[in-house]
């Protein structure tokens, strides 16, 4: 269910700020790496809220680092790393990061996107 949260808060904050349907691009970005580190459980009816940041942008990858918080919780449940490569959608060779998508992650380096609640 973490990867679930990662993956929402990832492609969420994409589409909210790129003002596009990713599934449209010519690029898609293919998740090559993720890691979670459990801190506290998450279970319903709690509210999760996510906090995204940016690792590292690269010419066609990214690395995301993500916050999952419980409630109205200071202290995170959960601390993930996940990283997208971005390929050709036919081919599925690596490609830079589409424009749209990297004025978006431009705007991300310069702080950090909050999402709340969570599925």
């Amino acid at each position: 269910m973490y990867y679930s949260y990662f993956d929402t808060a990832v492609n969420g904050y994409l589409i909210e700020a790129s003002g596009v349907d990713v599934r449209e691009l010519p690029a898609i970005g293919i998740v090559a790496e993720t890691s979670c580190r459990l801190l506290r459980e998450l279970s319903f009816p709690e509210t999760v809220h996510a906090v995204l940041a940016l690792e590292k942008l690269g010419s066609s990858s990214v690395v995301y680092r993500i916050g999952l918080f419980r409630n109205e919780d200071t202290e995170p449940a959960a601390l993930g790393r996940f990283v997208h490569v971005y390929v050709d959608s036919a081919t599925r060779r690596p490609v830079p990061i589409p424009p749209p998508i990297r004025a978006a992650l431009t705007a991300l380096s310069e702080g950090y996107a909050g999402f709340s609640p969570l599925p």
